[in-house]
């Protein structure tokens, strides 16, 4: 008679237990999966704003700040460059390739250093950069204007790729329109805008000054930007970016090889100094075809990389 009760009695705990054990479980699990929640919460990735400097300079000159609309436009650019972070961070390890090549070219010519930015603002330092509209190189130049400022254009060669020769075509096109404007945010706006649309637009609006003038938007943000670029890469960890040394790209050594006549293939050439077809266009894509005709037998000089 006491066995029977006993089973009763463990049919009425035995459910009672197990239940309990569950509800310990649960709230056990529970509070681990809080935790959970809370580190990932304190772990996210929070947006913050872009800090605005109280001053900001184009080439020696200043921006008016001041102003609101001015301030925006800068903050604009600031936020588009500091969260647009695969480019960015390109940009940043493409500099020290590119920045010790074109900085003598610009000193050597009296351009103000912080013109570098504005090849980063139109072909993000890329040599092979070509637009819709038919401008090409790092520079960007369109054909009839690099022409009439020296460079040869065919269908062989086209300097608008050589990243020395198209930079002193640049610093040639920069001088040319600061003996119009004797301002180098007038220059700099002008050679996104023209030249000729830019004092049109001055006439038009009775304005002198490049804050004060309303032009198509890719001209009216195009100081801001390259403000914005120069801001970032002069100070990258104020804007989040962390960038190892070593993780950015070097300038490759090369050796000069002085071509004078016709090349019948490029990849013999290439082969012939130590390198394959591939590389010596990478470093020279300015050469436009397999081969170089050259009847007038002009001196061209080539760079072959030191591997």
């Amino acid at each position: 008679m006491m066995k029977l009760k006993n089973k009763k009695w463990w049919k009425i705990l035995l459910p009672i237990l197990i239940f309990a054990k569950v509800g310990v479980l649960v709230l056990v699990l529970g509070s681990a999966k809080s935790e959970e929640t809370k580190v990932i919460s304190d772990t996210m990735i929070k947006f913050t704003d872009v800090k605005i400097p109280e001053k900001a300079f184009f080439a020696g000159e200043e921006m008016p700040l001041t102003r609101f609309d001015v301030k925006e436009a800068l903050d604009r650019e600031l936020i588009s460059n500091a969260y647009f972070h695969s480019q960015t961070i390109r940009y940043i390890k493409l500099a020290p390739r590119y920045f010790p090549v074109i900085e003598p070219i610009l000193k050597e010519k009296g351009i103000p250093d912080d013109f570098k930015y504005l090849a980063m603002a139109e072909s993000g330092l890329n040599p092979r950069a070509t637009s819709p509209a038919g401008a090409v190189g790092f520079w960007q130049f369109l054909s009839g204007t690099a022409k009439d400022f020296g460079l040869e254009i065919n269908a062989e060669i086209d300097e608008r790729y050589h990243i020395e020769k198209s930079t002193f075509a640049f610093c040639d096109y920069v001088l040319t329109s600061f003996k119009k404007y004797g301002n180098w945010t007038l220059v700099a706006a002008s050679y996104n805008g023209g030249i000729a649309r830019v004092q049109r637009q001055m006439e038009r609006q009775k304005m002198e000054d490049y804050y004060d003038l309303l032009f198509a938007d890719e001209t009216q943000r195009y100081v801001f930007r390259i403000v914005a670029l120069k801001l970032i890469m002069e100070n990258p960890e104020q804007y989040n970016f962390y960038i190892e040394e070593e993780s950015k790209y070097p300038v490759i050594n090369t050796r000069d090889v002085e071509i004078n006549g016709p090349i019948d293939n490029f990849a013999d050439f290439a082969i012939a100094n130590g390198v394959n077809y591939k590389l010596l266009k990478d470093f020279n894509p300015w050469l436009r075809d397999d081969k170089l005709t050259n009847t007038a037998r002009k001196k061209y000089t080539v760079k072959i990389p030191v591997l």
